[in-house]
């Protein structure tokens, strides 16, 4: 009958291909198929001997681009002196020595207050004395290695203070021995509210 024919045929189809199968097999590495079964983009089978597939060896490497965003720019530090923001108005460089408030520093001067009449204990004894004709008084800067890079005022004078000279005050004759003369690149600040700068012998 027609029907027992046509299974007749499948079966002996069937076993043909096994045994093809099995004979790649033997010629085949172990753990590797001999034929490999895929499938096209319009859906149809497709068998693949094991020989036509590239070792992973051969296949042309990945190549994967990294696009890094740009560093977004760090937000600039306000600098502030008195209650009011300062900017950087420019450096110079300057001899810097210091001194301390008692007579072996200012003689028969060490009473207790600068040439703009402000207490040396102002600004907690953190300030300066320059040229004021290079500097004139309320003049705002900051010294490296002094008051912890804050920015401090120049309220004082002195007679041998001259040019591009600084005076540093500090708390005591030892202290102010210890730090004793140096070259430093001083950066001097100015207000940026837009507002004019006070007058230091009138404010204290």
């Amino acid at each position: 009958m027609p029907l027992e024919g046509a299974a007749f045929t499948l079966a002996c189809v069937v076993v043909a291909g096994s045994a093809v199968l099995m004979k790649e097999a033997a010629h085949t590495p172990a753990g590797f198929p001999a034929l490999v079964a895929t499938s096209t983009p319009d859906g149809r089978a497709r068998v693949m001997h094991a020989s036509d597939i590239r070792p992973a060896a051969e296949l042309e490497p990945e190549v994967i681009l990294i696009i890094e965003d740009e560093p977004e720019p760090e937000p600039e530090v306000t600098r502030w002196f008195d209650g009011r923001p300062v900017r950087p108005a420019g450096t110079r460089m300057m001899k810097v020595t210091a001194y301390s408030p008692d007579a072996r520093s200012c003689g028969d001067h060490a009473d207790g207050q600068t040439a703009t009449l402000h207490s040396v204990w102002t600004n907690g004894m953190r300030l300066v004395a320059a040229d004021t004709s290079v500097l004139p008084f309320g003049s705002m800067l900051t010294i490296p290695g002094y008051a912890g890079d804050s920015v401090v005022p120049v309220l004082d004078r002195g007679g041998a203070i001259k040019g591009e000279r600084l005076d540093l005050l500090m708390p005591s004759h030892e202290r102010a021995r210890a730090w004793g003369v140096r070259e430093l690149e001083v950066t001097v600040w100015e207000y940026a509210d837009g507002l004019p700068a006070p007058d230091p012998r009138r404010v204290r």
